[in-house]
């Protein structure tokens, strides 16, 4: 097996320890149940672009806190925009294991498709109308 196998296949491996991980948390927080009904969160036809929207907002507070050279109010000890894009990252994981989503799976296929992407290499993004970003 190669490297870059072997490094896909732990990346997966994390990545699904920690979906397994930020669910669970949510979930024994009751976060994926309505607090009045006892409806599963997943049951609302609404819920996933609700989650998508929570996962946003957490960007946005990371660019404001970058924008303003924040230091985040909850662990002060830490920049702000630090703190958000860990926000966004469980939210993502939670929403991944909310519903179902093979999220360890497909950074792995993504990671292995964008190595081999023309308009990842350098060379490319260099010529006129390549990705400088």
């Amino acid at each position: 097996m190669s490297t870059n196998t072997k490094m896909n296949y732990v990346t997966e491996e994390c990545t699904d320890v920690l979906v397994d991980y930020c669910h669970g948390a949510a979930s024994k927080a009751g976060w994926w149940k309505n607090p009045h009904t006892g409806e599963n969160k997943k049951d609302n036809p609404m819920a996933f672009s609700q989650c998508l929207m929570l996962i946003v907002s957490e960007l946005a507070e990371a660019m404001e806190g970058d924008r303003k050279n924040l230091m985040d109010d909850k662990l002060p000890h830490r920049a702000m925009r630090e703190v958000e894009l860990a926000d966004a990252l469980i939210r993502i994981c939670d929403t991944a294991g909310g519903f179902g989503l093979d999220l360890g799976g497909a950074v792995r296929e993504k990671l292995a498709y964008n190595q081999n992407r023309t308009d990842h290499k350098i060379e490319n993004r260099v010529l006129e109308n390549g990705k400088t970003y």
